[in-house]
């Protein structure tokens, strides 16, 4: 397992493009891999047969653990076996289940559907079932149940099965299909004699990804180890506005990067930055890492869910040279094409929903970071001026800090001093347009 990144520990085995005794050329796509955030090839570094692969799908794997061994036929892997694979690979998935459970709303027990009665039925390896009892499952298509019966030895005999089978609801043949598809009861049966009719049925649950499962393991963790308060405040966005038009009109005759809002307001939020330092910094080990350099994180929203990529050291380049990088990184998202290293080091985050029409909202905190921006849309807000109201166009700013190193003065002073760099963006840009 290749090590994708200097922060990357483990990478999960999304999927097997070979299977054990294929023969594989070198630069051939073994497997595809993922980290937190990004999809990769694993290719064979060289030719011949593919003898043993130790993980199975899904499979969490430390870098630099063997995955599998390519070599010649009759060759001893044990060698290469790490020590925390199975000793064999866990079996390929299986199609939909032989069987599948109802439960009821009611107290009565479980009936099943199950495949034709030519199918044979197992119990489960601690219960026993008499001949007659496993005659009558393969006969009425029930699984066999998962506790002892009443039996000698705990055998289950064909009265056990019987009073299942006749105490729990019946399942139309419609209903029938649809739970081997992977519908779920939702409820008591609505036809006769609480029979479970189609209409009765869930739609089958959709399983998180591999991606997902850890992105929202990240988010408990984040929650459950900070203490986490949001500050909602409101910029006059007229010099944002103003510097967006300009430069709309400036690209029709010179040639400078495309700066949009979103440009804009990191640029403001790295100058905010630079003047309150105590929010670009890190909670480690219970210890505060305040940090020189501005590595900002963006959220970024694709096809495989949120995304961030970091744009490093951007106390020392211009705004149109943070424009440049923040349109190539997004577009590096959005193909997958982002490695590991391109999603690692932020040392603060600004997530812009604005320009989906949110208002306000609460970002969460990527631990270490102490702090995270949301970035809200635009909005005209009435405002008094020489004892008349005007309504003026504002950018909503939402402010989530960890309260265990920033207390709400501090954050309340942060969005101060954002507040002014982004009514004075066309001054600190310096565009000369």
């Amino acid at each position: 397992m290749p090590k994708l990144g200097n922060t990357v520990e483990e990478c999960i085995l999304a999927g097997w493009k070979k299977k054990k005794g294929d023969s594989v050329a070198e630069g051939d796509i073994l497997a595809d891999i993922e980290t937190d955030k990004a999809t990769f090839e694993l290719q064979a570094p060289a030719g011949g047969t593919l003898l043993e692969v130790f993980f199975g799908e899904g499979s969490l794997v430390p870098v630099y653990a063997n995955v599998c061994v390519i070599g010649s036929p009759g060759e001893s892997v044990e060698a290469f076996r790490p020590a925390q694979a199975a000793a064999t690979p866990p079996a390929p998935k299986a199609a939909a289940p032989a069987v599948a459970a109802v439960v009821a709303a009611s107290p009565a027990a479980a009936v099943v559907a199950g495949p034709p009665a030519a199918a044979v039925y197992a119990a489960p390896q601690q219960v026993f079932l008499s001949p007659r009892a496993r005659r009558f499952a393969a006969e009425h298509d029930l699984a066999p149940p998962a506790t002892p019966g009443s039996g000698p030895g705990g055998r289950v005999l064909e009265e056990d099965l019987r009073r299942i089978y006749h105490g729990a609801p019946k399942i139309s043949p419609l209903a029938r299909k649809h739970l081997q598809a992977g519908y779920e009861v939702k409820g008591a049966g609505s036809g006769i004699n609480h029979m479970i009719l189609a209409r009765d049925l869930g739609e089958p649950p959709i399983r998180m990804s591999k991606i997902r499962e850890m992105t929202a393991r990240r988010m408990r963790e984040s929650l459950s180890s900070t203490a986490q308060y949001t500050l909602h405040a409101t910029a006059d966005a007229t010099a944002l506005l103003a510097l967006r038009s300009k430069i709309k009109a400036a690209r029709e005759s010179v040639a400078i990067p495309d700066i949009n809002i979103n440009d804009a307001v990191l640029f403001a939020v790295v100058k905010a930055l630079l003047g309150m330092p105590e929010l670009n910094a890190e909670l480690i080990d219970g210890k505060i890492y305040r940090r020189s350099q501005i590595h900002l994180g963006f959220a970024c929203d694709t096809d495989k869910g949120l995304l961030v990529p970091v744009v490093r050291n951007c106390e020392k380049i211009s705004i149109g040279e943070l424009a440049e990088r923040v349109k190539d990184l997004t577009s590096r998202a959005q193909q997958g094409a982002l490695t590991a290293d391109d999603m690692a080091g932020a040392t603060f985050t600004v997530s812009n929903l604005g320009n989906l029409g949110v208002h306000s909202f609460t970002p969460i905190l990527n631990p270490p970071q102490v702090a995270i921006l949301g970035v809200d849309s635009i909005e005209l807000k009435p405002v008094r001026r020489d004892g008349r109201v005007e309504f003026i166009d504002h950018i909503g700013l939402s402010l989530t800090c960890d309260h265990q190193v920033i207390d709400g003065a501090p954050g309340a002073r942060f969005l101060k001093v954002l507040r002014e760099q982004i009514e004075n963006i066309e001054s600190i840009a310096d565009l000369k347009l």
